[in-house]
C-alpha cells in the first residue's frame, strides 16, 4: 500500500534544510565593524559603480539602521556612536542616482521620483532621531560631498571633516533644487535666509567654511579623519548621557516631522517634471564627470 500522499509532502518538507539565518550587517555595499572598547560601530559605503544614493544603496542603509536596533536592542552590541564614511577616494558621496533621476524624468513617472526621494528623506529623518536610541551619530567626511551627500550628513549630530574637503549644492545648476532635506535642515542650523542663499549659490564650500558656520564640528588634517574621530569620542565618551539629551531636547525644540520632509519631495519632483532639454543635457555632463572619477579612481 503506497504512503498517503499528503505524508509524503509533509515529510518531503520537513527534510528540506532550513536555511541559515541572516547575520547582522551583511550588505554588498556598506563595510561595517563594531568596536567594544569605544562601543562604536564604523561603517564604510564602498560601492563598486558611482559612489551616488541608488536604489541597491537606499535599501542597504535601510537594513543597515534595522540591524542597528536589533543589534543594540537584543544586547549583541552595545552601540553608542555610529560612524558613517566613505572608502570611495576623495569622495564621500556625489548624492543622487542622477542617471535614475534622468529616466524617471524622460517618462515622466513622478510616482517613481516620489518613492525614491521619500525613501532617501526616512532613512535621514531615522537618522536625525538616532533611531530613537541612546546612540550618538557622526559623519566622516574624508572626501567630497554633494547634492544628497551634503544633505545626508546634515542629518547627522556631529560631522568631523578633513580640511579641504569640499561640500556643495549644485542642483540649481541645473534647475532642480536640493530636495532631501537641506532646505529643513539648514533652515533650522542657518536660519531661513541664509539657508536660501546657499542653496541658491549652488557653488561650493570648503570644510573650514561649513565649521565657521557650525555645519562641521571638528576638522581633521588630511588623512587624519579617522583618528580625529576616535579623539572625539575618546574626550567625549564620559559625556555620552548628557549629549543624546541634549540632541534630544533640540529636536523636540525645533522638531522636523517626516511629513515637511516627505512634503518637499513632492515638491521636487514637480520640479523635475518641468526640467528642460538643456537642463538635462547639463545632468547626463555631469553624469558623465562622475563616470569618469570612478574610472579615474579605478585605475
Amino acid at each position: 500500500m503506497s504512503a498517503d500522499p499528503d505524508e509524503s509532502s509533509y515529510q518531503a518538507i520537513e527534510t528540506r534544510p532550513t536555511p541559515a539565518p541572516r547575520r547582522l550587517f551583511e550588505a554588498a555595499d556598506l563595510e561595517t565593524q563594531f568596536d567594544p572598547a569605544s562601543n562604536t560601530l564604523w561603517t564604510y559605503m564602498r560601492q563598486r559603480s558611482r559612489p551616488s544614493f541608488n536604489p541597491g544603496l537606499l535599501a542597504e542603509f535601510r537594513q543597515w539602521q534595522d540591524d542597528i536596533r536589533s543589534a543594540q536592542s537584543s544586547g549583541a552590541m552595545p552601540i553608542r556612536y555610529v560612524v558613517l564614511g566613505s572608502r570611495f577616494p576623495g569622495v564621500f558621496s556625489l548624492g543622487g542616482d542622477l542617471d535614475l533621476f534622468a529616466a524617471h524624468i524622460r517618462n515622466g513617472d513622478r510616482g517613481a521620483l516620489v518613492r525614491y526621494g521619500r525613501a532617501c528623506v526616512e532613512i535621514l529623518h531615522r537618522n536625525m532621531r538616532s533611531l530613537d536610541l541612546p546612540i550618538i551619530t557622526i559623519g566622516l567626511v574624508e572626501g567630497d560631498a554633494l547634492g544628497g551627500g551634503f544633505e545626508a550628513l546634515l542629518s547627522f549630530n556631529v560631522v568631523i571633516a578633513e580640511r579641504g574637503t569640499q561640500f556643495g549644492l549644485p542642483e540649481t545648476n541645473f534647475g532642480l533644487f536640493p530636495g532631501m532635506g537641506a532646505h529643513c535642515f539648514l533652515s533650522r542650523r542657518l536660519g531661513a535666509a541664509r539657508a536660501e542663499h546657499m542653496i541658491l549659490s549652488g557653488r561650493s564650500y570648503s570644510a573650514e567654511e561649513l565649521y565657521e558656520l557650525g555645519i562641521v564640528h571638528a576638522l581633521a588634517d588630511p588623512g587624519k579623519g579617522r583618528a580625529e574621530v576616535e579623539s572625539y569620542i575618546r574626550q567625549n565618551r564620559r559625556r555620552h548621557s548628557g549629549h543624546c539629551a541634549i540632541y534630544e531636547a533640540s529636536r523636540s525644540v525645533n522638531p522636523l516631522p517626516l511629513a515637511e520632509l516627505e512634503t518637499v519631495v513632492d515638491l521636487w519632483a514637480d520640479a523635475a517634471l518641468r526640467l528642460s532639454d538643456a537642463d538635462l543635457k547639463l545632468m547626463r555632463r555631469l553624469v558623465g564627470a562622475q563616470t569618469r572619477l570612478l574610472e579615474k579612481a579605478a585605475a
